[in-house]
């Protein structure tokens, strides 16, 4: 795709890298075959390659409108398009630099601003998120139903193992979401880990990984989040830790994004560089672990389940096919599940942000996942279990947690 950018852009280095991507882009909407609000609306600018058309007009000095910035909005950032393209199109780091530059160029009216200025500043906060979570489950009756269903119910809360026992020592991401909703994951996580021979443990001056406000389009703030984890995780890493383990697969995407996120910061691009190398899902560290794993599992019939792959692990972090295996060994059969590449329309804020189109995604969704009549359904993501459980009648739950209760 030939593009001319403006002076405005030319020599920055956003918009060098718009360059390049949009030099891969061969127009062959190959893309539109797996986009979700495409497959929904039929809009060719609720497409990736509209969308790409839009990023580029803009970066060439075309006015800023709102409906620009309507079509960036209904994007879901699930990069499906990405593992369909057949040129390599960075649609994702793409995606940020044209809501970057639109946000910058276009004052959002109150109404729309106002909701997210409040997510930014609570949702990666858990001492305000938390108070605010407790406060839900008490008022949830009275509650908005699009706000009630993202309330999971109290879990049982078990103990983490001690992690001073084992030689092998591995960090994990506390966060920000997940630690106030669901923070038996990380817990049940150390304990599969534990006996495994690996000791997990979380740095407690870290937080948000920063996703939150990257894709609310407050980069600045984001780099800042960055920045805090490694300054909390750096004399960990200097320590010999073996990786970074982050439970929520949404959140790993953009801790193994730090190295682009911070390459032109010389005080931090080398760091970043490391820390997200260092960045693994469980999933690649429980697999790597399996001749251990199959001398602990006990064979037993634990029912039927449907595996709904998050966007974030499929296409984020291009890993397939490793979790599956892992609940099979456990006991699980596994049900088939028809459009497995399709976003279930959580997408961190989306579901609270274009909440018409989340919840038409999300009712696809549980409808192709309860299509084998599964007793329970499993995923790798905050997001995505508490979107799909507030539409569910069978439990969603971390494949971690089932992992663990497989070896207690």
């Amino acid at each position: 795709m030939d593009s001319r950018l403006s002076d405005e852009y030319r020599a920055t280095r956003a918009g060098q890298l718009a360059a390049g991507i949009l030099g891969k882009c061969v127009h062959c909407g190959f893309c539109t075959a797996t986009c979700p609000t495409y497959q929904l609306l039929g809009d060719e600018l609720d497409g990736p390659r509209g969308r790409i058309y839009l990023i580029k007009q803009v970066l060439e000095g075309q006015p800023v409108t709102a409906r620009t910035r309507l079509h960036l909005d209904r994007c879901l950032s699930c990069r499906a398009c990405e593992t369909t393209c057949p040129s390599g199109v960075d649609y994702a780091h793409l995606l940020d630099i044209g809501r970057q530059v639109v946000e910058a160029k276009l004052q959002r009216p109150l109404r729309e601003a106002l909701p997210r200025a409040l997510l930014k500043a609570v949702l990666p906060r858990p001492a305000l998120f938390g108070p605010a979570v407790a406060l839900g489950r008490a008022l949830k009756p009275l509650l908005p139903s699009a706000l009630a269903d993202k309330l999971p119910p109290v879990a049982e809360r078990r103990p983490w193992p001690e992690n001073d026992r084992h030689p092998r020592r591995m960090l994990a991401l506390a966060g920000c979401v997940q630690s106030a909703l669901a923070p038996n994951i990380n817990a049940a996580t150390a304990r599969v880990l534990d006996r495994l021979g690996i000791a997990l443990f979380e740095e407690k001056k870290a937080g948000c990984c920063g996703a939150l406000r990257q894709h609310l389009d407050d980069p600045a703030a984001a780099r800042d989040d960055i920045r805090r984890n490694i300054d909390a995780w750096w004399p960990h890493v200097a320590a010999g830790i073996e990786a970074i383990v982050v439970t929520a697969s949404g959140c790993g995407v953009q801790v193994r994004d730090y190295g682009h996120l911070l390459a032109d910061d010389a005080g931090y691009a080398a760091k970043a560089q490391t820390i997200s190398a260092l960045c693994r899902d469980p999933s690649e560290v429980v697999a790597g672990e399996a001749a251990r794993l199959g001398e602990l599992l006990v064979p037993a019939e634990r029912g039927k389940l449907a595996f709904h792959s998050p966007c974030t692990l499929q296409h984020g972090l291009k890993i397939r096919g490793v979790v599956e295996p892992l609940l099979q060994a456990a006991g699980y059969t596994l049900t088939p599940v028809a459009d497995v590449h399709l976003c279930c329309g959580s997408a961190g804020t989306y579901a609270l942000l274009q909440p018409a189109l989340a919840t038409r995604l999300r009712d696809n969704k549980l409808t192709a996942l309860n299509g084998g009549g599964p007793a329970a359904i499993a995923t790798a993501n905050i997001g995505c279990l508490t979107h799909l459980q507030g539409g569910s009648a069978i439990p969603v739950r971390h494949w971690i947690e089932l992992m663990d209760e497989a070896l207690t």
